[in-house]
């Protein structure tokens, strides 16, 4: 198990913890990583941490945060390559990440049915699907607009229950590097007061450090990333770990305050684009300068709801032409942007007739029919309209207009890795949104998958290969760290 002791080095005395892995980050990649750790057969294993309950698994979702995996219900055929394919067609993804992550997607997702996340089944015990973005098949599911939150729950009630060690208050400032492997991690422990001669620092001495830090989030002004989220990033490249697809980032219309995405049942209820001065002047509805058929504009506005991810192939004549509108109003113009959900369209009677056939049929079929926005976002998600009523600033979306903007969302590249999540950096595993593992076109809630199955197979790799204690020569670890401090 960890051990920890006093050392001094370079004439600074500070507590050193010796294990033979430590995960950093306590979301849901991170506490999967630990936990099948130990499952195993390699306890010795701690948890770093910024903050426990920071994080992007933690605190971000949407109206119906998605889970992406294998079709595991109905009658529709669907096999390990098949989705293997869809995953790497997105481009910019190696296949053997693509076939690991379609392989592993339903042991990864029946092991978090397993410890208590309560993904919906029907009478038989299937698990029930939808169609998300970039998905030719029913692939996706959801527990609601926390997903991830359900997921890293479980995970860390399963790592208490196994008795993990987690140590909060720790801010990653460098990995410690040995003749091109991890030899460590120098931490810097934000609960002690700084002393020139004892700083409040923390090394760990280890054998592998599974980097689940997620991705740079404060790289944009407008950003859905919650607050306390940051990414550690950096620490990885210093060391020498390579990148992949860094610049590849995913973007969508969401709320800036608070952070969260306006997709799904928001768009899907077609309310109503509005932008004013910056002083809240001169409203006008200006999609309509662009797009001056209301039919063809509400069908468009629909469309965002499953196609809410930018994407540069709908931005023509698509739905991801409103991205671009909204852009040009915020960035351009200077202006701000709202949506509302008290009037329709051009303010005119709600008109199925006016919709095109996929927006008209899906509102036909869910009884989405009423006069306004607000009545119909009611009638199909409630909890979409209570999640602004208890978020600060409370915003009530049946009396108030909700300032969205185009956001940075996450980060489809990150440290490269293969198949076993390894990067080229021995010792050191990058999971969750810190891997590169991101396709461009990824489908919604692929992510999620990716994390666990990443996770899962970085710790297979570490109990199968990596289990030795860490580095023996102290004069080389003392070095390495001095030139850290």
């Amino acid at each position: 198990m960890a051990k920890t002791h006093m050392r001094t080095v370079d004439g600074h005395s500070f507590e050193v913890l010796t294990a033979n892995t430590v995960v950093i980050g306590t979301g849901s990649a991170g506490f999967c990583a630990a936990t099948r750790l130990v499952e195993f057969g390699q306890d010795d294993v701690v948890i770093v941490t910024d903050k426990t309950n920071a994080g992007t698994s933690r605190n971000a979702g949407s109206d119906k945060q998605t889970y992406y995996k294998l079709t595991l219900a109905g009658s529709e055929p669907d096999s390990v390559r098949e989705m293997a394919n869809t995953l790497f067609s997105g481009g910019a993804m190696d296949g053997d990440n693509a076939l690991a992550e379609a392989a592993l997607s339903a042991r990864a997702f029946l092991h978090l049915c397993d410890i208590g996340v309560p993904f919906p089944r029907n009478a038989y015990g299937e698990f029930v699907g939808y169609k998300t973005d970039h998905d030719p098949r029913q692939r996706a599911t959801s527990v609601g607009p926390y997903t991830s939150r359900s997921m890293v729950e479980a995970l860390e009630r399963k790592a208490s229950e196994q008795g993990i060690p987690v140590i909060s208050e720790c801010r990653v400032l460098d990995l410690i590097t040995v003749g091109g492997e991890v030899a460590g991690v120098l931490l810097l422990r934000r609960d002690r007061d700084w002393d020139d001669v004892n700083p409040p620092l923390l090394l760990v001495r280890c054998t592998n450090v599974v980097y689940a830090t997620g991705g740079p989030a404060m790289l944009y002004a407008n950003s859905v990333f919650p607050h306390g989220q940051w990414g550690a990033s950096g620490a990885g490249y210093r060391a020498g770990a390579v990148g992949k697809n860094v610049t590849e980032w995913q973007f969508g219309l969401a709320s800036r305050r608070p952070r969260w995405n306006v997709s799904g049942s928001y768009m899907q209820v077609v309310p109503r684009f509005i932008s004013t001065e910056a002083d809240g002047s001169d409203p006008k509805e200006f999609l309509l300068d662009a797009i001056g058929d209301p039919g063809r504009l509400a069908s468009l506005v629909f469309l965002k709801g499953y196609q809410w991810p930018f994407d540069i192939r709908k931005a023509q004549d698509g739905s991801s032409v409103i991205d671009l509108l909204v852009y040009r109003e915020t960035q351009l113009r200077g202006r701000r942007v709202y949506l509302d959900f008290m009037h329709n369209i051009a303010d005119k009677p709600f008109a199925l007739e006016r919709l095109e056939p996929e927006a008209r049929d899906y509102l036909e079929r869910a009884g989405a029919v009423q006069n306004s926005p607000i009545e119909r976002l009611m009638h199909m998600n409630r909890p979409a309209y209570d999640f602004y009523l208890d978020k600060g600033p409370k915003v009530d979306l049946a009396t108030e207009m909700l300032e969205v903007d185009v956001c940075a969302q996450h980060n489809n590249g990150g440290f490269a890795v293969d198949s076993w999540w390894r990067s080229n950096l021995e010792g050191f595993f990058p999971v969750g949104e810190a891997a590169g593992s991101h396709g461009v076109y990824r489908p919604g809630g692929s992510a999620l998958n990716s994390g666990q199955v990443g996770a899962t197979r970085a710790a297979e790799y570490i109990a199968k290969r990596r289990s030795q204690m860490p580095l023996d020569d102290a004069a080389a670890f003392d070095a390495a760290a001095a030139a850290r401090i």
